[in-house]
């Protein structure tokens, strides 16, 4: 477990954490300026927190009432950067062991021919960092940190600096290492589409503090979460699992606990688990059970929460429907409807609003350590957004 416990005042910036965190990857998710990199460089020992402390598993890196500070570099972090800074007179191998060198054999958790293998950098190991893409240089940069024997990894907005398409070819290779190496990951970013697809678990900070941690289920099922992810950020994310491909009208059927949910067909192996990103704009609601309508997705609930926001002329309606879903709908039809917690609605999710597969849900790899269902079509990633 990943205890964080600090206050630190830098200029105008009052940073206030209180931290628990698992394994896998903890999103520092927020606005420019919030604090996440000043947390990161804190946990790396790059800046002194006055107060507090911070501690990994049995390690207590720093604890300022037991007078304990762990230099930087006896704290064992990988750290990836924004760009990828590596060493231009290296090569690819030289600058994968860099670190490696400078660690005792017994400290070492991974070979190059592990790492190569993962981030699949074989064929660039003899190149110069001024032959590779930005993808490439990223994947490198992630090699090299993994072979310094970290006991976590940081990573520090690594997809920033990327265009769409070299974003789109790391991502894939972050779920591999989230998946296949138990190594506790905090990854800085302020791109919720890469959180969900990326995350396990969401730490959203405002202003230097943590407004709101949990998985990212659970976090994006929260009405209160917009003021910091953006008002047209809103919408519930639902894990389901698909059942089959119907392939006369090119749908997909997928199973959550809230039953049956129709999509546009992905081609991906039936048993795989996916992410659903549903947005609110997305849901309507009605009050009796629609007759002669087009949407093929209909879930019977319970009106949970009712939010409304000064000056917007729409309120976001939280509904148990076996999963929380989110609909946003007018403050209008909120009153017509009498919507209000406890009242029994009806959540019309339009299947053709869920139409762009693009992540993949932690623990989906086959034995040959390639994604579940991998196609052109979902780059194998199953995240439905």
């Amino acid at each position: 477990m990943i205890d964080i416990s600090i206050r630190h005042q830098l200029g105008d910036l009052s940073l206030q954490t209180d931290i628990q965190a698992g394994p896998g990857i903890n999103a520092l998710f927020g606005r420019s300026g919030c604090g996440k990199t000043t947390l990161i460089n804190i946990i790396a020992g790059l800046c002194t927190p006055n107060e507090g402390h911070i501690i990994i598993g049995d390690r207590v890196l720093f604890d300022s009432g037991a007078g304990i500070n762990m230099a930087p570099e006896h704290r064992r972090m990988g750290y990836v950067f924004q760009d990828a800074r590596l060493f231009p007179h290296l090569s690819v191998v030289q600058n994968l062991t860099y670190g490696m060198d400078l660690l005792s054999p017994g400290d070492r958790r991974h070979t190059v021919e592990e790492i190569s293998n993962l981030l699949e950098l074989g064929a660039l190991l003899p190149r110069q960092p001024t032959t590779l893409s930005g993808g490439e240089r990223q994947r490198v940069a992630i090699g090299r940190a993994l072979l310094s024997g970290p006991a976590m990894l940081l990573m520090d907005e690594p997809l920033a600096s990327l265009d769409a398409m070299h974003k789109a070819e790391i991502m894939p290779f972050i779920e591999r290492l989230r998946d296949e190496l138990a190594l506790p990951v905090f990854y800085v970013s302020h791109d919720l589409d890469e959180v969900i697809r990326l995350a396990d678990n969401m730490i959203v900070m405002s202003n230097g503090t943590v407004a709101v941690q949990g998985s990212v289920e659970q976090t994006m099922a929260r009405l209160d979460v917009q003021a910091f992810t953006g008002p047209h950020e809103a919408g519930a994310v639902v894990i389901a699992t698909v059942q089959n491909n119907a392939e006369t009208d090119g749908l997909t059927e997928l199973l959550c606990e809230a039953g049956r949910i129709v999509v546009p067909g992905i081609d991906i192996e039936p048993g795989t688990s996916i992410r659903l990103r549903i947005r609110a704009r997305d849901v309507s609601l009605a009050t009796t059970v629609p007759v002669g309508s087009s949407v093929l997705n209909v879930f019977e609930g319970t009106v949970v929460d009712v939010k409304e926001v000064n000056g917007e002329p729409h309120a976001d309606v939280l509904v148990d429907v076996g999963v929380p879903l989110i609909s946003r709908i007018t403050r209008r039809s909120a009153k017509n409807l009498d919507i209000k917690p406890g009242k029994t609605v009806y959540a019309l999710v339009k299947a053709a609003a869920i139409d762009k597969p693009s992540g993949q849900m932690p623990g989906q790899r086959t034995s040959e350590g390639t994604s579940e269902g991998t196609s052109e079509e979902t780059n194998g990633s199953p995240f439905i957004d």
